[in-house]
């Protein structure tokens, strides 16, 4: 395991950090407190310090155990947790124990803590946007929380790059809390992040949370056996085109003697160099999978190989931004004696 600085912050984090959606039985497919605990376990062994839960995650057990397992040595851990969605066991007849907004905030927070058995929150991640909050209620009560000493670092999720791009700029005015970290759905198997958020991310300074690296499960290969998954599984069925990408994910596991999900593991890691991947399992089993994609890279031909096999669309805008584009409209018929001032610069 090696480690990274979170964001632009002196945070110090591991280069994996351990999502622990599946702990807990609440929702019924999740892991058991025995099975939580090993894998926990089995992460802080292989030298994992970053922890990522919700609030909501299987109605609060996620966080009740977290709490329970980090007790005996709670500051050698950096523990991560989201507020936006319902609280559990709030009564649906109320109308803000949901959203981005303050009352929503500070009560998830208060909850949080409670669970987590702990006396601050590391980084406190808006869930999703709710598309009604303001950003300046948003920021400004991220950032009391900060100076309350409740929370030391914020992130957001799920959110348009054009709001968070707002919302980083505000902070940076205003000398409010910044957003270190962004948490986005990221693998081969859907990479929209590609568009607007990676490229803002490494603009405004965040690191890139990716959660799930293996597509469902699609990645894995499970699909593409005779029997289907063989287990019960949150994926649909995967299309012809899934078990095809999924075949080629196969093809260079088995070529190099890895598996299928250490190699869909690695080819998001190495997509780009403020990328932590999240792992998520239900087992003890599948972490330790997981984890041995720490035990090599992948090199330039097979990431070409890999990423040529679920090509990116590209519509507009960002099609208006390509090289023809920007010569004809931009520099017009002096781009050639500006592409020969940058040959000679090199």
């Amino acid at each position: 395991m090696q480690y990274r600085l979170l964001g632009r912050s002196g945070l110090r984090v591991s280069e994996l950090c351990l999502g622990t959606m599946t702990f807990g039985e609440d929702w019924g497919w999740g892991a058991s407190q025995e099975e939580s605990r090993k894998m926990f376990d089995a992460f802080a062994a292989a030298g994992g310090n970053f922890i990522d839960t919700s609030s909501n995650y299987t109605n609060g057990t996620s966080e009740k155990f977290i709490g329970e397992f980090i007790a005996a040595d709670r500051d050698a851990f950096v523990i991560a947790t989201k507020y936006t969605l319902r609280r559990p066991g709030s009564n649906f007849g109320d109308l803000n124990a949901g959203g981005n907004h303050r009352k929503n905030m500070a009560r998830t927070v208060e909850a949080s803590l409670r669970r987590l058995n702990t006396d601050v929150i590391d980084l406190l991640y808006l869930h999703m946007w709710d598309r009604t909050t303001p950003v300046e209620e948003v920021m400004r009560g991220l950032d009391d929380l900060v100076r309350s000493g409740k929370v030391l670092y914020v992130g957001i999720s799920d959110t348009p790059a054009w709001v968070v791009s707002q919302a980083q700029m505000l902070a940076d005015l205003r000398g409010w809390s910044r957003f270190a970290a962004y948490q986005a759905e990221y693998s081969l198997a859907e990479r929209g992040a590609e568009a607007d958020v990676l490229p803002m991310t490494a603009a405004l300074g965040m690191d890139v949370l990716a959660f799930s690296l293996l597509g469902g499960g699609v990645l894995t290969g499970k699909f593409n056996q005779p029997g289907g998954p063989g287990e019960p599984t949150r994926a649909r069925q995967a299309d012809a085109h899934e078990q095809a990408l999924a075949a080629e994910v196969m093809a260079v596991a088995s070529e190099i003697g890895r598996t299928p999900s250490q190699v869909a593991i690695n080819w998001v890691r190495q997509r780009a160099p403020n990328i932590i991947p999240l792992l998520g399992a239900r087992r003890l089993s599948q972490l330790e999978d997981n984890l041995g994609a720490l035990d090599f890279t992948l090199d330039d031909a097979q990431m070409t190989r890999l990423t040529a096999a679920n090509p990116l669309p590209v519509r507009y805008p960002h099609t208006f931004w390509n090289d023809f584009v920007r010569r004809d409209l931009i520099f017009g018929a002096q781009v050639d004696r500006l592409q020969m001032r940058q040959a000679a610069a090199l």
